[in-house]
């Protein structure tokens, strides 16, 4: 039987108030996430609430689905990666899947039976059309060149969804979109430093000399790379990102709350003075104001709507208010927030990675420009006609 979005809501608020927070801090302890929480998030639902039923999924529409990734985002930051990370990338390895590879990954991944992780950035190139690791074809498979960096979940990873280019290619011409084994032979894996924040989710730095990789692990075609990387993905992966943002947020701004009623200086709690109100009344502005743009993308992405300036606006936006929200709750707290021991520090630290995800503000800024230029051009080309 389908389950109501309340009923999802009310087992999700279940879920991070009691077992989440317990993970929470086990993960902060040792620095990893056990293989028993990827279990449990698996066998509760959790990693396929967006696919649809015909791939295994629950169906639920992209607002709904962000509904409860908000949920997610009031717990540690490696939850929320696994969440939506696994509720995003399905959108890549299913647009131009074959019925066989259909089987053979887009089902298992979305059943959670296997890890795929999306392996764009370079240590030596942005994330888009300068790639230079590269690919030349030898009978059944491709043997690959180059490095790829910062690639999360590359410790947990069955495939790697690598992209790259044809030898003597640029641009966008020559792209691939390869599912890499963990195990293929020439892949060598090295673990990254740990980060600032996301305690728990390895990093890793992949080097690939020689690497053979199967024909029939391409998605799409040779010069379909690009488009496998960012069509149908990017945009709700920017809108997604941007809701986790807005769950964080809710979660500082509760707990700021808190300290300002509980901590009394000078004989009247915090919550007394008018400069914390000032700044509660401005970080629960900033959230709404953020809430209100991932939802109009949202809603306009399940009415089938292209929505890349959308995107990039709550994105933009969403990541910023997050780093505001998150220093006023600092402030709040006081010296007692700085210490690890407090739950706003290490949201404080886990703040800082969504500006780094899907694109930092400075891109999504270029995209929005992009926009307002061309609506400018289309104006004054009009006024001219006229």
């Amino acid at each position: 039987m389908m389950r109501t979005l309340d009923e999802w809501r009310k087992d999700v608020d279940a879920y991070v108030a009691g077992p989440a927070r317990a993970w929470s801090e086990q993960i902060e302890a040792t620095g990893t996430v056990p293989e028993a929480l990827w279990r449990e998030l698996r066998d509760a639902g959790y990693l396929r609430l967006a696919a649809p039923p015909h791939l295994g999924g629950h169906g639920l529409s992209f607002t709904d689905y962000l509904d409860l990734l908000r949920r997610f985002a009031h717990t540690h930051g490696s939850i929320r990666v696994i969440v939506h990370v696994a509720n995003s990338l399905w959108r890549s390895l299913a647009q131009k899947a074959t019925p066989d590879q259909v089987e053979r990954f887009v089902k298992p991944f979305v059943a959670g039976d296997i890890r795929v992780t999306f392996t764009l950035t370079e240590p030596n190139s942005g994330s888009g059309a300068d790639l230079k690791t590269t690919a030349r074809r030898e009978g059944d498979a491709y043997v690959l060149n180059g490095e790829k960096w910062m690639i999360i979940f590359s410790d947990v990873a069955d495939y790697f969804l690598l992209f790259c280019r044809l030898e003597g290619t640029s641009g966008g011409e020559g792209t691939l979109a390869l599912l890499v084994p963990r195990d293929a032979p020439g892949l060598t894996i090295e673990f990254m430093a740990p980060a600032m924040g996301i305690a728990g989710t390895a990093h890793g730095h992949l080097r690939l000399r020689d690497c053979r990789v199967p024909v029939a692990n391409r998605l799409g075609e040779e010069g379909d790379g690009l488009e496998v990387a960012f069509r149908g993905f990017l945009d709700p992966s920017r809108t997604a990102i941007g809701m986790t943002c807005v769950g964080a947020a809710e979660r500082a701004l509760e707990l700021a709350a808190q300290h300002a009623l509980r901590r009394v200086t000078f004989d009247q709690p915090l919550a007394k003075r008018q400069i914390i109100q000032m700044w509660l009344a401005e970080m629960a502005t900033d959230i709404e104001a953020a809430r209100q743009l991932v939802l109009h993308a949202a809603r306009r992405f399940d009415e089938g709507h292209p929505i890349t300036v959308e995107a990039a606006m709550a994105k933009m936006f969403a990541t910023e208010m997050l780093q505001r929200v998150t220093d006023k709750a600092l402030q709040i707290h006081g010296g007692p927030g700085y210490f690890k021991s407090s739950e706003i520090e290490r949201i404080y630290r886990d703040a800082r990675m969504q500006r780094f995800e899907e694109g930092t503000s400075e891109i999504q800024k270029m995209v929005i420009a992009r926009d307002v230029i061309d609506k400018a051009k289309r104006a004054s080309e009009g006024s001219e006609r006229r």
